[in-house]
């Protein structure tokens, strides 16, 4: 197929969120969007159990189906001529299966927090083991990942126990059906979700000692050899495309479909992540990816350190937060209007000029405390408060979380080069603004978004049309936007980050703090800007 340009090489990628899968068809040859499609699936909450979020297997590969053939008749295009494909995933997104593959029960999504009894159980053990792999993933272990959610579904599904032949992450699932793979020894697992989630590492040749997990709860005894199969990074091929799933999606049997990954670690990458580097891929929730040298030691408090998870050869490191996008949704829905109406003006506001301080906790804290029972907290409410005074203290809050976790993530020194991805940065100018000012660095915006990118960039590997990573991201990364901090808001940011530091130490870790202070100086702040 060739086209003005000379000829065409096609690829395409899919990025599955939160509500959505989105399509993306890109001509690798001029580096062009050719199509996006997106298609909706549901998220299953309850109203008696506000940690349960779950979706059913069925629904994703139905929206993929759709989203698929909606971009290729968008772009115009024969989808045979598709040369490969590639997708990332929420994680940790886990689903328990038979031995035929087939799901037990719905995904317990990334934000289904009902195991963190179990999350605190293995903590608490590996801290006294002195486990290895726990200081790799932050020094505790999260109520959102895989043994937690595992141990969950076994403790509250008695009758389906003597079932479960293996349990898999939604991107390793994806593959392995779009591949026609039956067998549990020959799943492809991504080092990406195995390491970030389940402990696995190299560095101790594979996943935490099974005693360790056994002495945890004995219905954990054996599982480590449920867990097998073949572990692998983004730029190895996991399979082809099987006949039924090519017809389904209208493409070529027999397309190379590389391991999969983490949404957001593939966002890093299709932002134009290098090593050095630090991303927030900034959506409901933020994910904090950064790709550091290869002897990077482990952090704590983050969401693990991988080596390979989202560059080759770099040691792919995670942090993030738990809610970003949601609790803008939440504070305008409460004020009856929408997050773009209630943003207008705010990039006219200065640095805490409401007098309000915002602890973003409204649905825990990720990194770097590790802790689902916080809330959110605002500070200095007076009468004359607005909706939109909170989004923009929300918003000032979300940055100097931010400013926290890289400070931990990079042992105080400056990553060369902070990029903002994600959903939300091309809608928002002021929430850049203000990240470029607390955290005092030039900020980097993708001109478009780069969600679906980094799916075809892998896509592209696997079909060999570029050498590495590298070469591919010159081809196919938007252009960035660079926001560069105002030299007039360093003072008092620096004022209002040590106040924040003290708050969020406070009340999430029980430091001592003077409250005395607080609201006083907050009003300062406040009266400050009203003076001008």
């Amino acid at each position: 197929m060739t086209g003005a340009g000379g000829p065409r090489h096609l690829v395409a990628g899919a990025d599955f969120g939160t509500l959505s899968v989105r399509v993306t068809i890109m001509d690798t040859g001029s580096g062009e969007a050719l199509a996006v499609a997106v298609a909706p699936y549901p998220l299953k909450r309850s109203a008696a159990d506000p940690l349960l979020g779950q979706q059913a297997h069925a629904d994703h590969m139905q929206a993929l189906a759709a989203a698929m053939r909606e971009a290729i008749a968008a772009a115009g295009i024969d989808g045979q001529d598709i040369a490969a494909f590639a997708a990332d995933t929420t994680g940790s997104s886990v689903v328990m299966v038979d031995d035929a593959l087939q799901p037990l029960d719905d995904y317990y999504l990334w934000c289904d927090h009902r195991a963190h009894a179990e999350a605190a159980e293995i903590t608490a053990l590996g801290r006294a083991r002195g486990i290895e792999a726990l200081d790799w993933c932050g020094g505790t272990y999260s109520h959102e990942w895989g043994y937690s959610k595992l141990l969950h579904f076994l403790r509250h599904n008695p009758g389906k126990r003597d079932k479960v032949a293996t349990a898999l992450e939604h991107c390793d699932m994806l593959v392995a059906t779009l591949c026609g793979i039956t067998a549990v020894d020959q799943l492809p697992r991504s080092i990406c979700a195995m390491g970030h989630k389940w402990m696995w590492s190299p560095k101790w040749r594979g996943l935490p000692p099974q005693d360790f997990l056994s002495a945890v709860d004995p219905l954990l005894d054996g599982i480590n050899a449920k867990l097998g199969g073949r572990y692998g990074s983004s730029d190895q091929i996991a399979g082809t495309l099987s006949a039924q799933w090519a017809e389904r999606l209208g493409l070529r049997a027999g397309i190379p479909i590389p391991f999969g990954a983490f949404d957001a670690h593939w966002d890093a990458v299709g932002a134009g992540i290098r090593t050095g580097e630090v991303v927030n891929v900034v959506g409901t929730s933020t994910c904090i990816i950064a790709a550091m040298g290869a002897d990077t030691p482990p952090v704590a408090g983050i969401c693990g350190a991988v080596p390979g998870s989202v560059l080759p050869g770099a040691m792919g490191v995670e942090a993030g937060q738990s809610a970003t996008g949601d609790i803008f949704e939440a504070i305008a829905r409460r004020a009856g209007t929408d997050v773009a109406t209630l943003a207008q003006g705010l990039g006219a506001m200065g640095p805490g000029s409401t007098g309000l301080m915002r602890l973003v906790w409204d649905n825990g804290d990720r990194t770097i405390l590790t802790r689902p029972d916080l809330g959110g907290i605002t500070l200095g409410w007076d009468l004359a408060h607005t909706a939109a005074d909170e989004l923009h203290a929300a918003i000032e809050g979300m940055a100097m979380h931010v400013r926290l976790i890289l400070d931990r993530m990079g042992g105080g020194a400056p990553f060369l080069r902070v990029i903002n991805a994600g959903g939300i940065p091309q809608k928002n100018p002021a929430l850049n603004q203000i990240y470029a000012d607390v955290l005092s660095v030039e900020l980097h915006v993708p001109a478009r978004s780069p969600v679906g990118v980094g799916a075809c960039i892998f896509a592209a590997l696997a079909a060999g049309h570029f050498p590495d990573v590298a070469a591919a991201q010159a081809a196919l990364c938007p252009p960035t936007e660079v926001f560069r901090p105002n030299a007039g808001t360093r003072a008092p940011y620096e004022a209002l980050f040590g106040l924040f530091s003290k708050l969020y130490l406070g009340f999430g870790q029980g430091a001592p703090c003077d409250l005395g202070d607080v609201l006083p100086r907050l009003r300062q702040f406040r009266l400050g800007q009203l003076a001008h």
